[in-house]
């Protein structure tokens, strides 16, 4: 018991260390949460401008840059990305590195939202398409009051899969300098020399936002197929 309160006290007590962890812990959260709306407004317009066009024949040329950009984000790792764009985009510009952070998880999960997204446009039946376009409803109209609504019940779990995953994914930040989680634990940890219990506390903390994101967004998945 003597050697487990030793640990705790040099890993949190001890020159106020416990501070480490909650700076990560607030860098985990802002990353993730602008990513994630990052992602999700790129995902949402690449996977609608690939849909336009494939029922319009029309903005060939953003379609086939969206397809691009898909391509090259989900063939390359995260890390990769990572270290491209701050070692390489941003080398020369005086940047944050929690900026960097956003937009490297931000333009990597808008890759595989877009996905999940065209996934759900082509889950529903061409007939209402058909069925709208005969009412007179345009793109823009049957896309916002049938399509989108009946995909995003569709797509939800997978959507809250893809969230709860970049927020694991942020763990890498600290290759760039960001004191996220996984950094904290490994600062504290070169003091401490032990690894175990800074690594086993970053881990419950992971566990404990991925709990709470999934309870969150099954209660946003009832709602929506309740109102629906």
């Amino acid at each position: 018991m003597s050697g487990f309160y030793d640990l705790f006290y040099k890993t949190f007590i001890y020159e106020d260390r416990y501070l480490y962890f909650l700076e990560g812990l607030k860098y985990t959260l802002v990353i993730a949460m602008f990513s994630v709306f990052l992602g999700l407004f790129l995902g949402i317009i690449t996977s609608v401008t690939r849909d336009y066009n494939s029922n319009t024949k029309k903005l060939g040329i953003l379609s086939k840059i969206s397809g691009f950009y898909v391509y090259i984000v989900r063939g390359t790792p995260t890390l990769l990305q990572l270290m491209i764009f701050y070692y390489v985009v941003f080398k020369t510009v005086n940047i944050s590195p929690i900026i960097v952070g956003i937009l490297t998880f931000g333009i990597n999960s808008g890759a595989y939202v877009s996905e999940i997204f065209r996934a759900g446009f082509l889950s529903i039946d061409k007939g209402q398409r058909e069925a709208c376009s005969s009412l007179g409803l345009n793109y823009i109209k049957t896309m916002r009051y049938v399509i989108f609504p009946q995909a995003l019940s569709k797509i939800f779990p997978a959507l809250g899969n893809e969230i709860i995953t970049l927020v694991k994914e942020t763990s890498i930040a600290g290759y760039i300098g960001i004191v996220e989680l996984i950094k904290a634990s490994d600062i504290i940890s070169s003091r401490t020399y032990d690894y175990f219990f800074p690594l086993i506390v970053a881990a419950l903390v992971y566990l404990l936002l991925t709990y709470l994101l999934s309870k969150v967004m099954k209660f946003w998945e009832r709602k929506l197929n309740h109102d629906l």
